[in-house]
């Protein structure tokens, strides 16, 4: 720095200036990091302003608690400030990483009473590398989908955790709820059995057999999005267009299912989707589900920053009426079972 003012001021002076203490001042300068401009007669320092400047930039690193090491090549020109920042930028992100890894450490052993050998286990759970966390999250979905069939296990494999290199807390606190219970074996246990009474037995079984998957695929795929719109659109269940649709949903069902698209299977599609509403709550507010893959499911959703997969569901499902683009299962499942008894 070159300026052109000449003043010398005191070290009470430059202390009072730069909010630095005298004695900071005075080790500055021992240190060889910020030395007088001069002294008096009596041995007094002095300084000009380009040194109360450096003292300045001094302060604001060391504020910053940058190590002396770190200021003095800095001063000495010997690295460039923008390095030093970036050396210490990354020490500072390594500490942070650190001390959110022991916040969510307490607080989980806050929630619960917890001893030393929990403490070792959540920290280390809170460590793992991707590799580590992707090897527990497969051997659980492994071991409780086993002897499901293809498509479902497919379906639940693609619904998995992903922590960000730089989590949250409540993205924190999320995986470690969620990797306890990957280790316990009563979890896994409960949600291998619920997987397999949904998805092993009928009529979740037949749901996600090769052919049925195929009509959700295909037909289905086409089909219900028509349904869906045509009822947003406020068409009657009997007009000709929506009873054509539910022709052809029906005709296709049959033929997943291999039975008759009679009367009998009108009826029985009528009525389940009159009770959509409350069929698709009792599912979601089921305790098993809740407590098993629902659970699994909601940890996931805020590890991975994204709406639970069943929010949307829900909401429709407690709708009493539409409103607006809002969909209502009441009103979808009432108008869906109209339009399959005029098919008849």
């Amino acid at each position: 720095m070159n300026s052109t003012d000449k003043t010398l001021y005191s070290i009470g002076e430059v202390a009072h200036r730069t909010g630095l203490s005298v004695s900071a001042i005075r080790y500055y300068a021992d240190e060889g990091l910020v030395e007088p401009t001069d002294s008096t007669d009596g041995g007094h320092r002095l300084y000009d302003v380009d040194a109360i400047a450096r003292l300045e930039f001094v302060r604001t690193l060391r504020d910053l608690e940058t190590g002396l090491d770190q200021v003095r090549r800095v001063l000495l020109g010997t690295t460039s400030l923008r390095d030093v920042l970036a050396e210490h930028l990354d020490v500072i992100e390594k500490q942070a990483t650190d001390m959110q890894a022991k916040r969510a450490v307490l607080r989980a052993l806050v929630r619960q009473e917890g001893t030393a050998e929990r403490a070792r286990l959540l920290r280390k759970l809170v460590t793992m590398s991707d590799a580590e966390r992707q090897r527990l999250v497969d051997g659980f979905l492994a071991e409780v989908t086993a002897g499901l069939p293809e498509d479902a296990i497919r379906r639940i494999h693609e619904v998995r955790p992903v922590l960000p290199p730089d989590p949250a807390p409540e993205q924190l606190d999320a995986w470690i709820a969620l990797a306890e219970l990957l280790r316990d074996d009563r979890f896994r246990a409960a949600t291998r059995s619920y997987l397999h009474a949904t998805y092993g037995e009928f009529p979740g079984s037949e749901i996600s057999t090769p052919h049925v998957q195929e009509f959700f695929h295909s037909t289905g795929a086409d089909v219900m999005p028509k349904l869906m719109a045509a009822h947003q659109a406020g068409f009657a269940a009997d007009d000709a267009r929506v009873v054509s649709l539910a022709a052809r949903m029906v005709e296709s069902l049959a033929e997943a299912f291999g039975v008759a698209a009679d009367d009998e299977l009108r009826g029985r599609l009528a009525a389940r989707y009159r009770d959509l509403d409350s069929v698709t709550l009792e599912a979601l507010q089921d305790t098993e589900y809740n407590a098993t893959e629902g659970r699994y499911l909601e940890l996931v959703s805020i590890i991975n920053d994204q709406p639970h997969p069943d929010a949307a569901l829900l909401a429709s499902a407690r709708r009493e009426q539409s409103d607006g683009e809002q969909l209502s299962f009441r009103d979808l499942g009432g108008w869906l079972s109209d339009a399959i008894l005029a098919v008849g």
